[in-house]
């Protein structure tokens, strides 16, 4: 495969319905929600509007974006980063969709938003990750463990202090 670049492109309000439809795919597909209640929920007005809401903040606003290879859209993701704290980025959900994953897709996609988050202040990462599949994707990108929610679900972190060390 050609390692061409990787472009973000920001979903708007007016895009956001064609998102929510791959977002419970990507969720179902996944196995990260496994019954009818968690799929309501995501589905429902309570969690969607809870974002709808954040994107239209003023401050520390929700992002979610394409990942788009040429003119063929890989993947997807949501993030907030929170400049009025410490520049955590908080990626809600990132995934790659199952035809494109292979071939170092998923570690070209959060190069991409990696660079595009620290050109808007995002000094550290942090993501609620389980799954051997998944959290072995998070530590190969240098996500260490750092505890769990409220859920008990685990929190991954990737720090780069300027010293070039990770925490």
């Amino acid at each position: 495969m050609v390692n061409t670049m990787i472009e973000i492109r920001e979903i708007g309000l007016d895009a956001i319905e064609d998102f929510w439809d791959k977002h419970i795919h990507y969720l179902v597909e996944d196995q990260i929600i496994t019954d009818e209640e968690d799929k309501a929920y995501f589905q429902g007005e309570e969690y969607r509007g809870i974002l709808r809401n954040h994107m239209l903040r003023d401050q520390d606003p929700h992002h979610m974006v394409y990942f788009v290879e040429g003119e063929k859209e890989v993947g997807a993701a949501q993030y907030t980063t929170y400049l009025s704290e410490d520049g955590k980025c908080f990626i809600l959900d990132f995934w790659v969709y199952p035809e494109y994953r292979g071939d170092g897709m998923g570690h070209r996609c959060f190069g991409a938003l990696e660079a595009y988050t620290r050109q808007q202040g995002a000094t550290y990462y942090v993501i609620n990750s389980e799954g051997e599949r998944r959290v072995s994707f998070w530590k190969s990108l240098g996500f260490v463990e750092k505890g769990c929610d409220e859920w008990g679900v685990a929190l991954w972190e990737k720090r780069d202090d300027g010293k070039g060390e990770r925490a």
